[in-house]
Formats: C-alpha cells, sequence, structure tokens
C-alpha cells in the first residue's frame, strides 16, 4: 500500500516558496548531503537563465487552445502535461505568476480532452499508447488540483484515477489501451505516479490497487538491478528501469534490496552528451532517473544532479529549447522539469 512519505509535504506558502521558507534550525539538523539542504546551491545563475530562456520558447510556442507548437505531437494530451508541469515546476502556479495564464490554458486543453468515461486523451493526436496521455494528463491534474482546488478538476480527476483502477491487468500493471489485458513497465510507470499524486490531492485509491503493481514492478525487476520491458523477460535498459525505481518509490517503497539494485544499475549510466543523440529515449529516461536520484539523496543526487545538468545547459539550443524525436516542445518540458528539480515545489517530487 502507499505509505507515508519520509517527510510531510511541504504545504501552503512554504510550497510555493520552496526551500528557503524552511526555518534554518531545520537546515541546521540535517545531513550536509540532504537534498533540501543543497538544492539552493545547484541553481546557479547560468542555470536560471537556461531555464528561463526554456519557458519563454514554451510559452512562446503555446496555441490559443492551450496545445504547442504545430506539427506532430503539437496537440497531444501527455505533451501539454509535461509543459505545464515544467510552469509548475518554476512555481507558476494556475492564474498565479509570470505563466499563471499559461497553465490556465493547459489545464482547459486537458479539462476538455477527458471524456466522460474518465479517459484523457484527443484520439486525433495520440501515439500508439493513448494511456502514455492518460497517466501524463491524470498526473498534471492533481498536481493543479493540490494547488487550486475546483470542483471541474475533482470530478475529471476523480474519474481519470478510476478508469486507472479498472484497467489494471491481471498482472498488476498497465499498458498502451485503456485495457486489462498486457502491461509494460513504461505505461505502468505513468499510471502508478498519476495516483500517487491523485491520493496526495485527497482523492481515493485502492490500496489492493498500488500492492498488485509493486508486486508486478518487482517482478519486472532483473537480476542486474535494471528492469525488463515486460514480465515475460527481456534484458534490462536504462530509461525503463529509471522508470522501474521511480514506481517503487511512488508507490511508498523507500528502501530495500530492489531499490538499492536499482540505484546501483542507474549509477552505471551517468548522464553524457551523447545519450541524447544516440538514445530515441534518453530525456524520458533522465527525467526518471533525477527522481530517483532526488529520493535517494546523499551522495547519489550529488552525483547525479550536477552530471544532468552540465549536460542539459551544453545541448540547450540557441534559441532556448532542446532537441527530442518526440517534438523539440517535449525536449524542452522534460528538461525543464529535470532542471528545476531543485526547487522542490511539486508535491509528486518532493521526499
Amino acid at each position: 500500500m502507499f505509505r507515508l512519505p519520509r517527510r510531510d509535504f511541504l504545504t501552503g506558502t512554504a510550497a510555493a516558496i520552496g526551500a528557503a521558507a524552511i526555518p534554518a534550525a531545520l537546515f541546521a539538523q540535517r545531513s550536509p548531503t540532504d537534498p533540501e539542504r543543497t538544492a539552493g546551491l545547484l541553481i546557479k545563475r547560468s542555470t536560471q537563465d537556461a531555464i528561463d530562456r526554456g519557458l519563454v520558447w514554451l510559452a512562446a510556442r503555446q496555441n490559443d487552445d492551450g496545445s504547442f507548437g504545430g506539427n506532430g505531437y503539437s496537440r497531444n494530451v501527455a505533451v501539454v502535461s509535461l509543459a505545464g508541469m515544467a510552469f509548475l515546476s518554476g512555481g507558476h502556479t494556475p492564474g498565479r505568476g509570470e505563466y499563471g495564464q499559461v497553465v490556465n490554458r493547459c489545464v482547459s486543453y486537458i479539462l476538455q480532452a477527458a471524456d466522460e468515461s474518465g479517459f484523457v486523451c484527443e484520439p486525433l493526436y495520440t501515439s500508439h499508447g493513448p494511456m502514455y496521455d492518460h497517466g501524463f494528463g491524470t498526473l498534471f491534474l492533481a498536481e493543479v488540483y493540490g494547488m487550486s482546488p475546483d470542483s471541474l478538476i475533482r470530478d475529471k480527476l476523480a474519474k481519470a484515477v478510476r478508469l486507472i483502477v479498472t484497467t489494471q491487468n491481471p498482472d498488476g500493471g498497465w499498458r498502451y489501451q485503456p485495457k486489462a489485458s498486457e502491461a509494460d513497465i513504461s505505461v505502468t510507470i505513468c499510471q502508478v505516479m498519476a495516483l500517487r499524486a491523485a491520493r496526495n490531492a485527497g482523492i481515493y485509491v485502492p490500496n489492493e490497487t498500488i500492492d498488485r503493481c509493486v508486486d508486478y514492478v518487482k517482478r519486472s525487476q532483473n537480476a542486474d538491478g535494471g528492469f525488463m520491458y515486460m514480465i515475460s523477460g527481456g534484458p534490462s535498459r536504462f530509461p525503463r528501469s529509471a522508470a522501474g525505481v521511480v514506481a517503487l518509490y511512488s508507490a511508498g517503497i523507500y528502501e530495500g534490496e530492489e531499490i538499492r539494485k536499482g540505484l546501483e544499475y542507474l549509477e552505471q549510466h551517468l548522464p553524457a552528451a551523447e545519450d541524447f543523440s544516440r538514445d530515441t529515449h534518453a530525456m524520458y529516461g533522465h527525467y526518471y532517473a533525477v527522481q530517483a536520484m532526488w529520493q535517494a539523496g546523499g551522495e547519489h543526487w550529488q552525483k547525479w544532479y550536477p552530471a544532468v545538468h552540465d549536460v542539459l545547459l551544453k545541448t540547450q539550443q540557441e534559441d532556448g529549447s532542446w532537441m527530442d524525436l518526440i517534438c523539440p516542445e517535449y525536449g524542452t518540458a522534460m528538461a525543464e522539469i529535470i532542471l528545476q528539480m531543485p526547487n522542490n515545489y511539486l508535491p509528486i517530487f518532493q521526499r
């Protein structure tokens, strides 16, 4: 079942302001390697400049209906949701902050994409796996609802959660379509993060759903600590292994052999610039890996964040964007979320 987080989530003003709102006495009690103690030192002037340039570019790419860009995945629910998360990660909440209206338009787009069954997807603009859209869309709505309670958001969110619960397959995972048939680790992490975020926001999630998911994720781990794509077998790969570790964290598993082995596997894949040119899922993998290392804290985080930070600043385009084979809006949103992890603003990422 979901377990209580190791620390209470920041709430209210503290969540909006970030780590600076925590009394200095609390910092003094923490280990020098705790992420919350060192986070402020990691967002350098050059880091913030890169973040600001990326957000300016991303905001300029938003269409009037809340979608982004003009080609490929321009109206894809997952891309819009991740872009919205990028702005939330900078402290821009619905209707508030420099990009408050950008976030509002993201919310409107996701809400209109949710049908009566609870499925959050724009069929004309989806990929081969619409449950990715649903998972990221539900996650975004849950984060927004936690910041700005609204009855319409709650209604759509509750239906989206019920759909996730009812489409869990017998093994405990999820696959591309909203059906209780196959499952893979990649789609499963999207759903379990959405469920955790919804629970944080006060939406009911059955314990047995999470228990079955935990069992599925643990069975997906290989002996080397990495994760196979499907439990039928297969090799470990960095992106899916990062997702597997975060799936366990999202389900409330903070320690144990599976976490230890998973982190050891990930640390064999320290971020490098060439990752983004040779691996089509590199940005996806680093989105999850930075969450895993943030949750792990200590030397894991101290080693990982500076490495991925330097790679992202090196690969940022002159216009402020980041390239990705899916689309630059997706790549930029992912990079923004990664770089802003030390802000610790979003409940789903807080330790």
